[in-house]
């Protein structure tokens, strides 16, 4: 090594030195290490990876000449990649050629414009004693001339003169890493408390809309729930009602598509005695009737223009007028209103008015469907099995795998409604205290239901429903198959064919 070469080296060093000591930003000091190297020892696109104990990723903490979305692409596993083999082995790699290489990934993507063929790179790991917390890695323009071992020796000193500084940023970000997960444990834990009673569901998607339900409940907004029918938009309002001021007023549902066009405006407004035939006495509607608590209006879609029109007056006057009656009428109603119309498109479409949109539309709810939230459908399934069984004088118990199998594969077109009629159903054709595949509806065993094909033979079908009796079997025997063969009255050496020829898996069943 030259003379030139060691003083400029010592002074690199001092001068990292000085910048670990005198910057108490650990990160800053750490970014001055990298353009020192930069400036000094004429590198480029130096990076700083540190080891994550915890998941085994190894990520780029400091970096220079990257940009944020390059580094943040950095990410390598244990023995992945050149800095993956240097951080697993703990010992430094030299590529003089990045294009020749096949371990280099160049995951960040900031060489691909570049000459590959021209540049070299050098990474060293970072130990703290005898562990490896990290590595420090270089680019460096390829020539003959370069020592590379000098260069590993200079990067393992600055290595060894930063792994102190590295080894506290190891520690930070782990303790970060922590306290972000804390902070998501808390916030399911606040979900989950704001979960209303009456509605089961467990998934993001849900836990999600439980906050909203609990901010919303305590105000006078005007609610407008949107979702596919059948996922329990009415069950959505009763959980606002019931968790508002207004739980102990009343809490008035009316079906906007189930009533007669002719008669909706009385349901609605209430009307007088003879206003019209059949009108023989005085009725009031439901906003009279609701005064004071909530009226759910389902199926605000359907609701004809002409009512429209008087249902915007009374969200803005909070009055309105019976048929047939000139007396103005105060009503003090929240309106929780749903739909399973694009509401917006029927806008568009002179369907719906446009007004009257914007003032449902002050506090929007979406209910996932069923398909997106098939993490709850054996907790509703559960649900559905309690009740039934009560209501019906059964005895079940639990659902098949088969069962389940088949029903985390449907798409539930018509969500929770529709599987609630599948469970009662199941329910009342159980014979065992266990629902099976064959209790289902058909609509979840055909092809076109289940995006499936299955030759409908009678020996395809017998051969399933022995394939699910030997895995109920094995289930109830703990995976011993000898024990499953009695259950079912053949022998073993049948039983070892019949799971051979099936591919099932007993050892699986077998609990620990």
């Amino acid at each position: 090594m030259t003379l030139a070469r060691e003083v400029k080296e010592l002074s690199l060093l001092f001068e990292i030195s000085k910048a670990l000591s005198e910057n108490l930003e650990l990160k800053t000091a750490l970014h001055i290490v990298l353009q020192l190297m930069s400036e000094r020892l004429d590198m480029h696109r130096g990076t700083l990876t540190i080891l994550n104990r915890t998941t085994g990723e190894i990520t780029i903490d400091e970096a220079l000449q990257l940009q944020p979305d390059e580094k943040a692409k950095g990410r390598y596993f244990l023995g992945e990649g050149i800095t993956g083999q240097v951080v697993d082995s703990g010992q430094p790699i030299i590529v003089p050629r990045i294009s020749e290489e096949p371990f280099f990934l160049d995951r960040t993507g900031s060489r691909k414009h570049l000459n590959k063929s021209d540049i070299s790179f050098i990474c060293v790991p970072i130990k703290n004693g005898i562990e490896t917390i990290g590595a420090l890695s270089v680019d460096r323009l390829f020539n003959e001339a370069i020592e590379f071992e000098e260069d590993v020796r200079l990067l393992t000193i600055i290595s060894t003169v930063i792994s102190q500084a590295v080894k506290l940023r190891q520690i930070s970000q782990e303790e970060l890493n922590k306290l972000r997960d804390e902070n998501q444990r808390l916030q399911d834990e606040l979900k989950e408390k704001f979960r209303p009673t009456n509605i089961i569901g467990n998934s993001k998607s849900m836990r999600s809309i439980y906050p909203l339900i609990d901010r919303v409940a305590k105000t006078n907004s005007t609610v407008l729930v949107l979702g596919e029918s059948g996922v329990g938009k009415e069950l959505v309002a009763h959980a606002i009602h019931y968790g508002s001021s207004r739980a102990d007023k009343p809490f008035i549902k009316m079906n906007c598509a189930a009533i007669p066009y002719t008669l909706l405006e009385s349901e609605l407004f209430g009307h007088e005695k003879g206003s019209f035939t059949g009108a023989i006495q005085q009725r009031k509607g439901r906003f009279e009737a609701s005064d004071g608590g909530t009226l759910f209006l389902d199926e605000i879609g359907e609701l004809p223009l002409l009512l429209q029109s008087k249902l915007l007056r009374i969200l803005q006057e909070k009055e309105f007028e019976r048929v047939g009656g000139n007396e103005t009428i105060k009503a003090n109603v929240r309106i929780i209103a749903a739909t399973n119309r694009n509401l917006h498109q029927e806008m568009q479409n002179g369907k719906f008015r446009e007004d009257l949109y914007y003032r449902l539309n002050v506090f929007p709810l979406i209910v996932p469907p069923l398909r997106d939230r098939k993490t709850d459908i054996l907790l509703i399934a559960e649900h559905f099995i309690k009740h039934f069984s009560k209501e019906h004088g059964k005895d079940v118990r639990r659902i098949s795998t088969p069962a389940i199998d088949m029903m985390m594969s449907y798409h539930w077109p018509g969500n929770v409604r529709e599987l609630e009629n599948c469970i009662e159903r199941a329910v009342v054709l159980s014979s065992d205290h266990v629902i099976h595949s064959h209790n289902l509806p058909p609509s979840l065993q055909t092809a076109s239901s289940s995006n499936t094909r299955v030759e409908g033979s009678l020996d395809v079908m017998m051969a399933s429903y022995e394939r699910e009796l030997i895995i109920e079997a094995l289930k109830d025997s703990n995976g011993i198959m000898a024990t499953a063969a009695k259950k079912l009255g053949i022998t073993e050496r049948i039983m070892g064919l019949r799971v051979a020829r099936y591919g099932i898996d007993f050892k699986k069943y077998r609990q620990v």
